[in-house]
């Protein structure tokens, strides 16, 4: 049986970026990642990171390595059957972009690469079967190549997923009855560096700028996504555009689509005795105002901030597990309530809200402290 400080479960990008973080701390550090290198580059899935996760990927030496990147300088928040809309500019901030999207591999792989240079040891297809929290540790049990081992870390980190936990230890979940269609879209007359975040009855609809076109994120029932899946493209890009309007002029190809359903999954505890939760295995976001891989790169930063200040043989305390439930309470539930309010607020037929919710972007578009307000949020969380 072996030994570690810190044993983190899921080397994706949230978990690479905790390791990556502990870098010559002098700590032993495993990362235990259930897939191939390989299969986690194979994601088709582009990401949209804030400013602050660009600032954050800068401090860990990465950021500069990640290619393509499409920035964000504008984005336009806006209803179905409404001409309010509320207008975010980087400039206004001061800052060169709101956000950026990016493919999932490119980041994955250059976390991945920097980690490779470091001491810690990353072990992928290793697939974690139990975690056991004692007074003074926790115990992993985890297959690799065939054979079962254990591993007794003094702070384990669940950095992915949380499967691992769901029977011992259920999370919160409130299904939104919606599931998301991705593609990837070109138009005639695409804003160059302009993001939208269009509300319907039946869910938000995202175009995310990207290579020559937009990412597009089109949240309907699970129903129809179904049916919208098996649309041709012509079909699926006229769909578009009745849905959209003319704003980026028509649209002209589509890439393979993909869905997944939506749902608000949140642990009630992000930390057991010697454990601590982070990214998607301490929530789980609708992707409305894509904020969650963001906030699970705060959870990281914040408990790699928290293990750098802790004296070795007290990580995992209960003392430095309360610092760390401390230091993202607010920023956590300020998150979730900020998306799922987004999501119920604005995805319904109810004709008194429609009204409200257009008067609302339009005296948001007018009074700067709001938007500056609204922007920092997204940008760097509560606690920024």
């Amino acid at each position: 049986m072996n030994n570690c400080d810190i044993a983190i479960i899921g080397g994706g990008p949230v978990g690479s970026a905790l390791a990556l973080t502990l870098r010559d701390s002098g700590l032993n550090i495993v990362v235990l990642e259930a897939r191939k290198a390989a299969e986690q580059s194979a994601d088709p899935r582009a990401l949209a990171l804030s400013y602050g996760s660009r600032l954050l990927l800068d401090k860990l030496g990465v950021w500069k390595h990640i290619e393509p990147v499409s920035g964000i300088k504008t984005i336009r928040v806006s209803q179905k059957d409404s001409s309010a809309q509320t207008m975010l500019h980087a400039d206004e901030l001061q800052v060169p972009e709101l956000g950026y999207v990016l493919p999932y591999p490119a980041l994955q792989n250059s976390l991945h690469q920097a980690l490779l240079l470091t001491d810690v040891t990353y072990l992928e297809c290793a697939l974690v079967s139990r975690l056991d929290n004692f007074a003074d540790s926790a115990q992993l049990s985890y297959q690799h190549e065939g054979v079962e081992h254990q591993l007794i870390a003094r702070l384990a980190v669940v950095a992915d997923g949380g499967k691992l936990l769901e029977i011992s230890h259920p999370p919160k979940v409130s299904d939104y009855g919606q599931s998301a269609v991705i593609a990837h879209v070109s138009c005639r007359a695409p804003l160059s560096n302009t993001a939208f975040e269009h509300f319907t009855a039946q869910g938000p609809f995202a175009l995310l700028p990207y290579k020559d076109g937009y990412e597009i994120v089109w949240t309907a029932t699970h129903e129809q996504a179904q049916t919208m899946l098996q649309w041709d493209d012509a079909t699926f890009l006229a769909e578009i555009f009745r849905h959209f309007g003319d704003t980026v002029g028509e649209f002209t190809t589509v890439g393979l689509r993909s869905s997944f359903p939506l749902r608000l999954k949140r642990a009630p505890d992000t930390t057991f005795p010697h454990t601590a939760l982070i990214g998607n295995a301490a929530q789980t976001l609708h992707p409305v105002a894509g904020q969650g891989f963001n906030m699970g790169l705060r959870d990281a930063w914040e408990l790699a901030r928290l293990i750098l200040r802790t004296q070795t043989e007290q990580l995992g305390s209960a003392s430095m597990l309360a610092d760390y439930r401390k230091a993202r309470f607010i920023d956590r539930n300020a998150g979730i309530s900020f998306t799922d309010g987004l999501v119920r607020v604005f995805s319904n037929e109810l004709p008194m809200l429609n009204k409200g919710r257009g008067l609302a972007l339009s005296i948001l578009n007018r009074i700067p402290l709001a938007k500056r307000f609204v922007a920092k949020r997204m940008m760097y969380g509560a606690n920024g």
